[in-house]
């Protein structure tokens, strides 16, 4: 693990460094996906003033999970390099992104679909720093599976000198959440480029992170709040029902053609 780059009497955490890796990835793939539909309003701006309000809200978030953690440590787990909510954060910067669009008048709902490759692919590679930082966000001690007589082990690796240190095998957890991110990501980037309903890119990223994520949180080291599930599991569950509900609406919606390349630049009024 490498919780730290030392660069003479500078220690740059890899956790931020691998944050900023990753917004500079989403402000790409949204500023691409702009220019594909032939928006010329500023995909990167937004990426920026989401990252802003979704880092912020996944502290909250953070804070309202971790009570016990609060009351130890008081607000100085604010700033604290650990400790940040996926869904605190997703769901400030939807509400930032809802607010921007509509300034700019794309529309709430066709500025979140075409952004959501972006996000997908933006917390595939955050996770790396996760990995790297050993910040606690990997998973459960490994243990053997047996199934019609034969013994299965799966791989993983222990993280002793990360921020939250463990010195035996546990599951990668940020290394299936990365293979997710990106997974998702480039799925959502090919349908966004093909005719499709406003709303529906959204509704699929919803309902897809939403079914990795509870299914990662078996294996992850979240408490268990309500009925055996974690509270990511829980606001999963309720990702997942949002995202197809949002899709079964789009397909009730007129479909959106795909841009050609000789089609006129739509701006924004």
């Amino acid at each position: 693990m490498l919780p730290y780059l030392h660069i003479g009497s500078f220690h740059l955490p890899t956790f931020g460094l691998m944050l900023w890796v990753a917004a500079v990835a989403a402000a790409v793939v949204a500023d691409r996906a702009f220019k594909r539909a032939h928006i010329t309003a500023d995909a990167v701006g937004m990426v920026a003033v989401a990252l802003v309000v979704g880092l912020i809200g996944s502290k909250i978030w953070h804070v309202l999970d971790s009570m016990d953690e609060f009351r130890a440590e008081g607000w100085r787990v604010l700033w604290d390099n650990a400790g940040f909510a996926w869904y605190g954060g997703l769901t400030c910067g939807i509400a930032a992104l809802v607010l921007m669009g509509w300034r700019a008048k794309i529309g709430p709902l066709r500025t979140l679909d075409l952004l959501a490759p972006a996000a997908a692919i933006g917390y595939g590679i955050g996770r790396i720093g996760c990995f790297l930082s050993g910040d606690g966000c990997y998973g459960i001690a490994i243990q053997p599976v047996h199934i019609l007589g034969f013994t299965f082990r799966a791989w993983g690796m222990a993280f002793p000198n990360g921020i939250e240190p463990v010195n035996y095998p546990v599951y990668p957890t940020p290394l299936y959440e990365l293979g997710a991110g990106l997974l998702i990501g480039w799925w959502l980037w090919w349908r966004l480029g093909r005719p499709h309903a406003t709303g529906v890119i959204t509704g699929q990223y919803l309902a897809l992170y939403g079914i990795a994520r509870f299914l990662v949180e078996f294996i992850r080291r979240n408490p268990k709040v309500l009925f055996g599930l974690s509270n990511a599991q829980l606001a999963s569950a309720g990702a997942v029902l949002a995202g197809f509900a949002l899709t079964w609406w789009a397909a009730t919606r007129p479909v959106r053609a795909t841009v050609n390349a000789s089609a006129p630049v739509e701006k924004p009024a």
